[in-house]
Order: C-alpha cells, then structure tokens, then sequence
C-alpha cells in the first residue's frame, strides 16, 4: 500500500464524506471510510456518486483509542480527514452529554494516535463556524473570538482547540477547515435548505400542505459542499498547518432563501408557518465570514452566489424526483 496516497475519511457517509472521497480518488488515492457498522452504514452518497465499490469501508469506533491505534498501524495512512461528528445544533440541546462525548474524544483519541504510532500523519479537522457564536465583528475572520452557544458549538470548539494544542505542542500537521453553512443534493432533509427544498417541490405536487420553520429572520453563510471539501484538500497540500475559513462572504435571511425557491415553485408565501417550538433556545442573529485568506494562500476559487446555489441545487432536486 502507497503511504503517500492513502487517506482515512471519517464521517464518510455525509455529504462531505462523500464529495471528498471522489475528489481523493480523482487524485490518485487510496480511500478508507471509517462507519461504526459495516452492516448499517449509509451508502446513499457514495452510491449517488458512484463510487461505492472505489473505497474501502473499514469498521472502527472513534471512541476506542485501541481500535484506532491498529488501525493506523496497519493501514499507515499519510492523511486523515476527521468529518465524524454529532452535527446537529438542535440535536445538542436535547443530547448535550452524547454530543460533547463524542465530539471530543474522537478528536483526541485520533490525534494521540497520530503522536503516537507516526507524527507525519497530515490532519484535518471538520471546524464549525457555529463556534463563533456571540460574534463581535463581521465579518468574522480567523482570530475571532469565540463564543458558541450550543451544545454543539462547545463541544466543537473543544475539539478545535485541542488540535491547535497539538499542532503547537508536538509538531504535528494539523489544519482546521471552519467551515460555514455548505449544501448539495446529499444533504439529509434535516438541513434547512434541504429541507425547503423537498418540501417546496412535494406541495407543489399537492403531497404536503405547508412548510413549517422556526425563525427564518437570521441570517446565515452558505455555500455549495463539492467546492468546499476542494478547500478541505488544499489545506493539507499546503506548506503550512493552520486555520482556514471556508465561507462564501456573504449572508442571507432564510427567509429569503424560502422565498425564492416558493417563488421558483410559483407557491404561495402564506405557505410558510411558524412554529414557535422549532425555535432554539439561543441564536445567532447574523453571520458571515471572509474566505480571503483561503483564497489568496490555497488558492481556492470560489464564486457562487445564493441564487447561483439554490439554482444548481432545485435543478438537482428536479432531477432526482
């Protein structure tokens, strides 16, 4: 096995997961998946890309430092792009000791082993701009403070912190991807554009009344995922370990974004109800950040605008009804 084309990907079976094996595999690599279950994993991404029988699926819980250990010992990866997270915001709040767990300690039993068994293992950590929270400038930048306010967001931000410990403290090449807001067909109806687009096109076909959301008033970053996990694999061909920002530059309401796409359905804004039980306990009013920096030092190309990003993604939504 050639070291220097093998990659590890956790959280393979998300959107990213699966955007970045193709890229990875497109590259010349040799890609593993890490799933909890061979049995039970999700395929629909890679399946979708067609690339289901192009990566090796290897069973490992992120929670046992041992099976992670003989993992890297006997695979010998030269990159290790670390997706694997509870993700959901609203999903913290109701399981905040499970999110915090796992959003951590995977992190720490995956960069132990990377000090451990071989210190040239390349890094990647999934960042969330959640971890922003109370923002104190826009728009937001590398160095700016955090101040999460979720479950989720703590919990990521613990992680984030404990990768810039160990790229300070021991050396190793670990960069961060603080990523905001990205999309794409593959994304489960869980996610708000996802989700308003699915249900846009089903009362359109007279299959659902109405679309019921929480406070549409915030405003967010967004983006188109296959451009984003581009960034993902720059920042570890890169010369130098650090922080990277991933965003757009711009925000938009999503309010906004519910009404273009019902208009693109030609539905009724009177369509949208609000529901006062799928408002957080506390949120970001606005967010964006500047991918500047990203641009210049990775030279990543990025020019979507949200109407470029819901077009491509209804397009997509359309043809795969």
């Amino acid at each position: 096995m050639d070291k220097r084309k093998t990659a590890i990907i956790t959280g393979i079976t998300g959107q990213d997961g699966a955007f970045l094996s193709e890229l990875l595999l497109d590259k010349g690599y040799h890609v593993m998946g890490i799933v909890r279950s061979l049995n039970s994993f999700n395929k629909k991404g890679l399946e979708y890309l067609g690339i289901l029988d192009k990566v090796e699926i290897v069973e490992c819980s992120l929670l046992d430092f041992t099976q992670i250990s003989n993992l890297l010992k006997s695979t010998k990866p030269s990159e290790i792009y670390n997706l694997a997270a509870q993700s959901s915001v609203s999903v913290s709040f109701k399981q905040p000791i499970d999110t915090f767990h796992f959003n951590t300690i995977s992190v720490i039993n995956l960069l132990e082993a990377i000090k451990l068994i071989d210190p040239s293992i390349k890094f990647y950590q999934a960042s969330s701009s959640e971890m922003f929270g109370d923002i104190n400038q826009l728009p937001i930048l590398e160095d700016s403070i955090f101040h999460p306010k979720s479950p989720y967001a703590i919990s990521k931000a613990s992680a984030h912190w404990l990768c810039v410990n160990y790229r300070e403290s021991y050396g190793l090449f670990i960069s961060c991807g603080i990523l905001f807001n990205h999309e794409s067909y593959l994304r489960s109806d869980s996610f708000f554009i996802k989700k308003v687009l699915s249900s846009a096109r089903l009362i359109s076909e007279g299959k659902m009344e109405n679309l019921t959301v929480g406070n549409i008033d915030i405003k967010r970053d967004f983006g188109y995922a296959p451009k984003y996990v581009e960034a993902m694999y720059k920042m570890l061909q890169h010369h130098e370990a650090r922080n990277f920002l991933v965003c757009s530059g711009q925000s938009v309401s999503l309010r906004d974004i519910i009404y273009y796409v019902f208009d693109r359905y030609n539905l009724s804004h009177e369509l949208v109800v609000v529901d006062e039980k799928l408002i957080r306990p506390a949120e970001i009013p606005d967010i964006y950040g500047s991918p500047e920096n990203t641009k210049s030092m990775l030279h990543w190309d990025y020019d979507f605008t949200i109407n470029d990003l819901l077009d491509k993604l209804i397009e997509e939504e359309e043809q795969n009804k």
